[in-house]
């Protein structure tokens, strides 16, 4: 069992987390321009701008709930009931903040704007053809090059509004549906592991913590919570094949794996998070070595497809760093975002996964030889699952700051980085006092998303 422990490491923690935002916001204010960062309130790629909105009576709601009763209702829901909850009210919780900013400039007109992918749904009459030519269009000197969010993406992630269109659900408003409610599946997505990994007390405890993700924020409507749902589920069911043996599962981790590729570049990071839960259900690959090849197989699928039908990854890859070069990115200063991308972490994660950041590293530094295991030989089961947690979160982090210091994540992290935070934020289990904790997680949110219009 956890025990008990002084709160005062955990405010000191969340304390040093605030001043880091603070200094953010401070230095990016006043030591640097609009023109050095190009983002209008930094750290945050948006502008100050207070209002009120129609989301605003539900999103308090919301988060008075949770806070109130999320921790007992989580632990005592049966499973199998608590996993539809979760993600009932991280929708709603998402739904509510996008809806401050009212329909247009909450949800439908996010994904219409020159940058995003509905702008160009018109250009992929020949979805084969369009793959074929994809990389001609990157470089901003090309003709016709594609706006910045299309060209920085392979281009998985335009052709999945391109096919919602053609089934008739075209526009902003069924894409920004869409991409909330998938985005909202990601904390199931999560639990899912955890619970197979770690066990389903600690699932249990993070759950209040997933669904009311400062990170819902920009879930709603941000394309990066979508790629965060299908990379979740990618661990989720890897997690799930090497806790039951089961190659049917490897094989549907590898695919969305696969699909994880050829919707960012970036996600390719979360081989960091696949080799960790590889290693805490060592034993069942060994058991069962076609795990491994059932995962591969399946990651292979959507990468011979896009290869077949035209689209060159690795040089797309070259082409991206060559264009992300040649706008805002050589500009905005390294030395700034190196650790202001970290301030922007905490706005997404909140104060309360800085204090269960800091129990994992305490419980991995306590750790004794042998708590990394599925098996439950050790006696204490729960204190090997929170070692298996701590491992777990650990490897989230170690993807995040590799992303940071790889200087292809400079600003607008708050968004780009949603789908490591959300494996962040499974830390919150360790936290005691956790109705205190949602509660200054909510507020967060809900400043954030009053005071500022954020934007991409």
């Amino acid at each position: 069992m956890t025990r008990p422990r002084s709160a005062s490491p955990d405010l000191y923690a969340a304390a040093a987390a605030a001043l880091l935002v603070a200094a953010a916001v401070l230095v990016g204010r006043y030591v640097y321009t609009y023109d050095d960062l190009i983002v209008g309130w930094p750290p945050l790629l948006g502008r100050w701008d207070p209002h009120l909105g129609p989301g605003t009576p539900a999103a308090v709601l919301v988060a008075a709930g949770v806070a109130a009763y999320g921790p007992a209702v989580a632990a005592r829901l049966p499973w199998r009931a608590l996993l539809p909850a979760a993600w009932g009210t991280a929708l709603a919780w998402t739904w509510s903040l996008a809806l401050i900013d009212g329909w247009e400039r909450g949800v439908a007109g996010r994904l219409t704007t020159s940058q995003e992918y509905l702008s160009v749904v018109d250009r992929w009459h020949d979805v084969p053809a369009t793959l074929r030519d994809f990389n001609g269009h990157i470089l901003l000197h090309s003709p016709d090059n594609w706006p910045a969010h299309v060209a920085g993406h392979p281009p998985g992630a335009t052709l999945t509004y391109v096919l919602l269109d053609r089934i008739g659900l075209g526009g902003g408003g069924w894409a920004g549906a869409l991409t909330i409610t998938v985005g909202a599946t990601a904390c199931v997505a999560v639990l899912v592991a955890v619970r197979a990994l770690t066990g389903e007390r600690l699932a249990r405890r993070a759950a209040p913590f997933l669904a009311l993700a400062p990170a819902a924020v920009w879930m709603g409507t941000s394309a990066d919570g979508y790629f965060a749902a299908v990379a979740a589920w990618a661990v989720a069911l890897l997690a799930l094949a090497v806790t039951r043996r089961s190659p049917g599962w490897a094989a549907g981790s590898g695919l969305l794996f696969g699909l994880t590729c050829y919707l960012s570049y970036g996600l390719t990071l979360f081989a960091v998070i696949a080799a960790a839960v590889l290693v805490l259900g060592r034993r069942g690959v060994r058991a069962r070595p076609v795990l491994l090849a059932a995962l591969l197989a399946g990651a292979a699928v959507v990468p011979v497809a896009f290869t077949a039908a035209g689209f060159d990854w690795w040089e797309a890859y070259r082409l991206l760093v060559t264009r992300y070069y040649e706008g805002a990115a050589g500009v905005r200063p390294y030395a700034y975002w190196v650790w202001a991308n970290l301030a922007c972490t905490v706005l997404i994660t909140g104060l309360a996964t800085v204090a269960g950041l800091r129990r994992a590293g305490g419980v991995l530094l306590r750790r004794r030889a042998g708590d990394v295991r599925t098996g439950g030989e050790r006696a204490d089961g729960e204190r090997a699952g929170e070692v298996r947690l701590a491992f777990l979160v650990a490897a989230g982090l170690l993807a995040l700051l590799a992303a940071d210091l790889s200087g292809m994540s400079k600003a607008e992290t708050e968004r780009i980085w949603l789908p490591f935070a959300l494996w962040l934020l499974a830390a919150c289990a360790f936290l005691t006092r956790p109705r205190g904790w949602l509660t200054a997680q909510a507020v967060l949110a809900l400043l954030v998303n009053h005071l500022v219009a954020t934007g991409w």
